[in-house]
C-alpha cells in the first residue's frame, strides 16, 4: 500500500508559531487520507508545532500492525481501534498467529485521548433490488481490510441489523480501503460498507455516476438493550446520515441511522512524560480550531476524551487532564 507522508515542518512553524529549536520529531500512523482517521491527525499536526512537536502523519496504514510497532518501540504513535487493542491483549483475531508476542507488546501501549472515527455507509446500487439488510442474503458484501478492526465491527453490525451471519447468509469480501470503491463499481461485490465522514465527496461523486441506496439500521434495533451492549463492546456509536446528504441517493428523503467507530491516540509507555503531555495538550487546547479546519469533521463529537479508550493513559496525559480539571476514570490510570 502506497504511503502518503504529511510532514508539517517549516511551513507550519512559519504559519502558526515558531517551534522550539529542539523540536521533538514524532511519527503518527493514521488511516486513509479522506477518512476522519486521516483528516483529524493531519489537522492536529498543524498545532503540535506550537508545543515543539514536529509530527509526521503517515496515511493509509493498517492500524492493527501499527499498534504492534508502537508496542515494540519501533513507532512513536498511532491511531488505535479499540477492538484491535482488545484482540491484541487477548492474542486473538488478527494477532492469533503471534498471540504471545502480541499480548506482551500490548503491555507497552499507552493512550493519550479518544479521537472521533468515521461513519459506516452501507451502499447498494439503487437498481440492484437491495432495499433492506435482509436483501443482502446470498450477496457479496465488502466489509473492510482483512487485518483491520473494521471488518469485525461491520460483520457484527450486519448481524445486529438483520440477524445475518457471515459465510452462512452472505459472502464477506475483505480488501484494502483504497480499492473498495473501484471494486464496487467493477461489480466485485453487491454492497459496499465503507468508513467515511458524513458528506464525503467521493460518495457523492459515486452517487452522481449511478443512483445509490444507503441502508440504515432500523430504530427498533438501535433502541434495544442488545444494541447498546453490542455497540459498547464493539466500541461504536450510533450516528445519523441526514436527509439530502448525497445528491444521487434514491432514499435521501429520510435521516438514516447507522454506526460510527471510535479510535484513540496511542503511544509507547517509554515516551517522555513531557512529550506525551505536550502532545495531549496540542490536541485539546486547539480542538475547536482543529474541527473548524475541515467541514467533514466540524460536527464530530469530542465531548468525552476517554470514550472508547481501553489502554492505560500515559502519565504525561494524566498530568494534562489533572491540570485541566478533567476527571479520569480509575480504570485508565496507569499502575
Amino acid at each position: 500500500m502506497k504511503k502518503l507522508l504529511v510532514s508539517i515542518g517549516l511551513l507550519s512553524a512559519l504559519h502558526l508559531a515558531a517551534s522550539p529549536a529542539s523540536a521533538e520529531n514524532l511519527q503518527l500512523d493514521a488511516g486513509a487520507a479522506s477518512s476522519v482517521t486521516g483528516i483529524v491527525p493531519q489537522a492536529m499536526a498543524q498545532y503540535t508545532a506550537r508545543e515543539g512537536i514536529d509530527l509526521q502523519v503517515v496515511l493509509g496504514q493498517i492500524l492493527t500492525k501499527s499498534i504492534m510497532k508502537v508496542g515494540a518501540g519501533r513507532l512513536e504513535s498511532t491511531l488505535v481501534p479499540p477492538p484491535a487493542f482488545s484482540a491484541m491483549k487477548a492474542g486473538t483475531g488478527p494477532y492469533a498467529s503471534q498471540a504471545e508476542v502480541a499480548k506482551k507488546l500490548a503491555g507497552n501501549v499507552r493512550s493519550l485521548t479518544s479521537l472521533p472515527g468515521s461513519t459506516y455507509h452501507a451502499i447498494a446500487w439503487a437498481d440492484s433490488g437491495i432495499e433492506t439488510w435482509d436483501d443482502i442474503r446470498g450477496k457479496r458484501v465488502f466489509v473492510g481490510p482483512p487485518a483491520g478492526a473494521a471488518n469485525m465491527q461491520i460483520i457484527g453490525m450486519i448481524e445486529m441489523a438483520a440477524g445475518l451471519e457471515e459465510g452462512k447468509d452472505y459472502e464477506a469480501i475483505r480488501a484494502p480501503w483504497n480499492i473498495a470503491t473501484q471494486g464496487f463499481q467493477d461489480g466485485q461485490y453487491d454492497v459496499l460498507v465503507t468508513s467515511a465522514p458524513i458528506g464525503q465527496q467521493s460518495i457523492n461523486e459515486l452517487s452522481l455516476q449511478r443512483e445509490i441506496r444507503i441502508l440504515g439500521i432500523p430504530k427498533e434495533v438501535t433502541g434495544t438493550e442488545k444494541w447498546r451492549q453490542y455497540s459498547e463492546e464493539a466500541y461504536m456509536t450510533t450516528s445519523v446520515i441526514p436527509a439530502n446528504t448525497y445528491a444521487g441517493q434514491i432514499n435521501s428523503d429520510q435521516d438514516l441511522l447507522t454506526a460510527s467507530n471510535i479510535l484513540y491516540l496511542g503511544v509507547g509507555k517509554d515516551m517522555d512524560d513531557d512529550v506525551a503531555y505536550r502532545f495531549t495538550k496540542a490536541y485539546w487546547e486547539n480542538i475547536d480550531e482543529i474541527k473548524a479546519s475541515n467541514a467533514l469533521i466540524r460536527n464530530v463529537n469530542t465531548d468525552d476524551p476517554f470514550k472508547g479508550v481501553n489502554a492505560p493513559l500515559h502519565p504525561g496525559a494524566v498530568r494534562y487532564y489533572r491540570e485541566a480539571g478533567i476527571s479520569i476514570p480509575d480504570a485508565l490510570l496507569p499502575n
